[in-house]
């Protein structure tokens, strides 16, 4: 038998996973992790990659021992991550500095940037798709500025996922998927444009190779062997950005094809064609594919997963203790209790992510509203309900939005990640956005997803469109309730209402924002 690895560095954790070459998955290893604040630094999110790095092999070791298998068996191993964390290399290929992907340090920068080259980011964004906000660029400006000595030393650029696979075979490399959400990047080449780093006095000469997902960079060596159990000589296959390994997880490999991926942040993504020019209003973001000559429209719902962490952990001792003893998930005890909920919840207003507007990007302040002292229904199974149909809400609102720029609007969506595991979420996104939902067999698409390059990149497939076919299954359909929709639809458009005006306290300084791209006052 065969076997494949990916290896996933998320926001919330990192995870490698054996897939057999059939698309089953076979074992997974995974660590929580967290990216922490640097000292005297404002807004910072550090990536510790040599605390990372144990992590990580921890994991790769504690896959292949679940699965017990000869590691030899294992064909190829590729990554993925979450988008817009950079690590930057010495000559030696020795990392310097990195930053996680909502590392918000560098507002000065791009309040400088905008002043200094007025309409430069709305030029670069018609190139790249992407704004500032987690850009690279206001961040190497950063370094520049306060780490000079380390903007010096500076040889090469990668992203996280590409930072994995350096460990794995000494080859520093990247992908258009995630090397696009720098900013610096072409949608229609597929590669990087060095002179939006030459045009802002950055050095030009930092960007790696562009290989395409699926492409082997190399093999595994025997010091990341011997460190991670993996067999020296093991393939080691070009990966990418979480959410675009996730789409091809899920099949979503043609042009039109939509899905929402679930995870710590929520992804709201529709496939169109390189060509398209991103929207005049900067509204939305538009990445590279990992498919070739495709690109995605996207919306972006900020901590969704994570929210639902927070709640559960700061109030849910008592659901805690009753899912240990079922033995179950503690969300699918709240999911028991929130589905005897209406819909609606009682009126529980949650403010948390607001919907994308990728030009402005900045949220109100964590809440909850229109809560009230009656414990039948201003508790916990209320206040958990509301957060899924929030979720769905924003949801809804920004594949709207890509509806209205790209012309595509289907009527099945695909739905994967954590929050598809479950049975009153899905039901929620199918009620909110009248579509027919779809839950694939395999929840962790992104894993699939770096499997199916792997596969590629081993011999095992032969394209993309091939594979989709081959590995993808869905596990059920989850039809609309008519009934609800217009509900629904009234909730959205009065939390749009009040989700402005509690912007408004924001703005006059009287609430703190839950996050703030960098530049936004």
């Amino acid at each position: 038998m065969a076997y494949l690895m990916t290896i996933d560095a998320g926001t919330g954790s990192i995870r490698a996973v054996i897939f057999d070459e059939a698309g089953k998955q076979v074992s997974v290893g995974q660590r929580e992790w967290e990216h922490l604040a640097e000292a005297g630094v404002p807004d910072s999110m550090n990536f510790d990659f040599r605390k990372n790095w144990e992590i990580t092999a921890e994991c790769i070791r504690e896959a292949i021992a679940k699965a017990g298998i000869d590691p030899r068996e294992i064909l190829a191993v590729t990554a993925s991550s979450m988008r817009e964390g950079i690590v930057l290399y010495d000559a030696e290929g020795r990392e310097l500095w990195a930053v996680a992907n909502v590392d918000a340090r560098a507002s000065v920068e791009v309040r400088e940037l905008k002043e200094h080259f007025p309409g430069i980011e709305e030029e670069f964004y018609r190139e790249s798709g992407q704004t500032f906000a987690l850009g690279a660029l206001p961040r190497l400006l950063w370094v520049k500025k306060h780490r000079p000595e380390l903007y010096e030393m500076t040889a090469t650029l990668s992203m996280i996922s590409d930072w994995v696979l350096a460990k794995l075979s000494g080859v520093i490399a990247t992908d258009p998927s995630n090397a696009g959400t720098t900013g610096i990047f072409s949608l229609v080449r597929r590669d990087w444009d060095r002179s939006q780093a030459s045009r802002v006095g950055l050095k030009e000469d930092i960007f790696p190779p562009v290989y395409e997902p699926s492409e082997v960079i190399g093999e595994v060596t025997a010091k990341a062997g011997s460190k991670t159990g993996l067999a020296p000589g093991t393939r080691v296959v070009m990966g990418g950005g979480d959410v675009q390994l996730g789409s091809a997880g899920l099949g979503v490999v043609r042009a039109g094809e939509s899905a929402i991926l679930g995870g710590s942040f929520w992804q709201q993504i529709v496939t169109i064609d390189a060509s398209v020019t991103p929207p005049e209003d900067m509204r939305l973001r538009v990445n590279p594919h990992v498919v070739k000559g495709l690109s995605q429209a996207e919306g972006i719902t900020f901590f969704s997963g994570l929210v639902m962490r927070w709640f559960r952990d700061a109030f849910c001792d008592a659901e805690k203790a009753e899912a240990a003893r079922r033995g179950i998930d503690t969300y699918a005890v709240l999911e028991e209790a929130a589905s005897k909920v209406p819909v609606g919840s009682h009126g529980i207003i949650p403010i948390f992510s607001d919907a994308m507007n990728y030009g402005r990007w900045y949220h109100a302040s964590p809440s909850f509203l229109n809560l009230t002292l009656d414990p039948k229904t201003s508790n916990r199974a209320s206040m958990f309900r509301s957060l899924e149909e929030n979720a769905a809400i924003v949801s809804a609102i920004n594949l709207g939005a890509i509806s209205s720029f790209s012309g595509i609007d289907s009527d099945t969506l695909t739905f994967a990640g954590g929050a598809s595991k479950g049975t009153l979420w899905p039901q929620i996104l199918a009620d909110v956005t009248g579509r027919q939902v779809r839950i694939p067999v395999v929840k962790e698409a992104t894993s699939l997803g770096g499997a199916m390059m792997a596969g590629i990149g081993a011999g095992i497939y032969s394209d993309i469109d091939e594979v989709a076919k081959r590995v993808v299954e869905w596990e059920r359909t989850v039809e609309p309730n008519r009934d609800n929709i217009q509900k629904y639809q009234e909730i959205a458009a009065q939390w749009q209402e009040i989700y402005a005006k509690q912007l408004k306290l924001v703005d006059q300084g009287l609430l703190t924002s839950m996050w703030k791209a960098p530049g936004i006052k």
